[in-house]
């Protein structure tokens, strides 16, 4: 839509900026809405505030309380300046409390997320990636590892190989990998050690319904990721989520997701715990229920 090519994540906002700032001059809008907690997310914010419309940010609220993930930096410049918050769980509405925003200003709506796989239900099923990749329902495991802690380093990259041997020793390991993941790979000399692990089921990046038909037959999940935190949760597919914190607490306190230190030994225990039964069963958040959209639009019908 914009053009932007690649580049420092500086020179990337400025130059959406730049070329949102041209767009909501000539459209000019009453409101302009943002979603989660990517850059551009924060650029558009600030490409409206200087514009004077009101912004309206979606997944507002969240906080990993992890000052040196860029997200986390996003989320806060952008909530500081939001007029209007569209929030998807408790812990959301009670940050925004503490940071002193007022409550006539904000919205419990739920997680629009959701509302995608419950509106896409039907596609979603109809996917053949479990066929295309010969797995079957409950019988493998899924993992998405993107990182740059985790696939950045060699050290780290190794203890990555060795997570999987385990894992395929009982189930197989499905990973859809990042390009630069496969490139450090490579630069490590860690080719032959991976392409020696059986029961492993390497893919491209995928589709989204192929992606969440995984999601939903997935024995459980391993992941470093954010938005199949929340997945998995709805689907209430275990997931071992390595990271120290969170910005989606809801899906520990009530859902499927737990936080795992980056320990083999520590996540053979969560994963014997999984596959005896003994993991915990979870719940689906509350307004978690498909219908996230239709609260939002019936808000700005009322408020523009």
């Amino acid at each position: 839509f914009l053009n932007v090519g690649q580049g420092s994540p500086t020179e990337q906002i400025a130059n959406i900026m730049v070329g949102l700032e041209a767009e909501m001059m000539k459209e000019k809008p009453d409101m302009v809405m943002v979603v989660g907690d990517v850059n551009s997310t924060m650029a558009a914010a600030i490409t409206a505030n200087k514009l004077h419309i009101p912004i309206a940010h979606l997944e507002s609220g969240l906080r990993s309380g992890d000052r040196g993930m860029p997200e986390e930096i996003n989320r806060i410049i952008t909530d500081r300046i939001t007029n209007c918050f569209f929030i998807t769980e408790q812990s959301g509405w009670d940050h925004l409390i503490r940071e002193g925003q007022e409550e006539e200003k904000m919205h419990f709506v739920g997680n629009t997320m959701i509302d995608t796989i419950v509106a896409f239900e039907e596609e979603i099923e109809k996917s053949n990636v479990l066929e295309q990749c010969s797995l079957e329902k409950d019988g493998f495991v899924l993992m998405t590892m993107h990182r740059p802690a985790t696939v950045d380093h060699p050290k780290e990259l190794e203890k990555l190989l060795s997570l999987m041997e385990m894992v395929t020793q009982k189930l197989n390991l499905v990973f859809p990998i990042h390009p630069r993941t496969v490139k450090n790979i490579e630069k490590f000399g860690l080719k032959g050690r991976l392409n020696d692990i059986a029961g492993l089921v390497m893919t491209e990046p995928m589709g989204y319904f192929s992606f969440q038909k995984l999601i939903k037959y997935a024995r459980f999940i391993l992941t470093d990721s954010g938005g199949i935190q929340e997945e998995s949760t709805f689907r209430k597919v275990p997931c071992l989520t390595l990271r120290p914190n969170t910005e989606r607490p809801s899906t520990i306190t009530l859902g499927t997701n737990e936080l795992v230190t980056f320990d083999l030994g520590v996540l053979k225990e969560k994963i014997d715990q999984i596959l005896d039964g003994g993991f915990k069963q979870g719940e689906v958040p509350p307004k978690w229920d498909g219908r996230a959209t239709e609260r939002i639009v019936g808000i700005l019908k009322d408020i523009l």
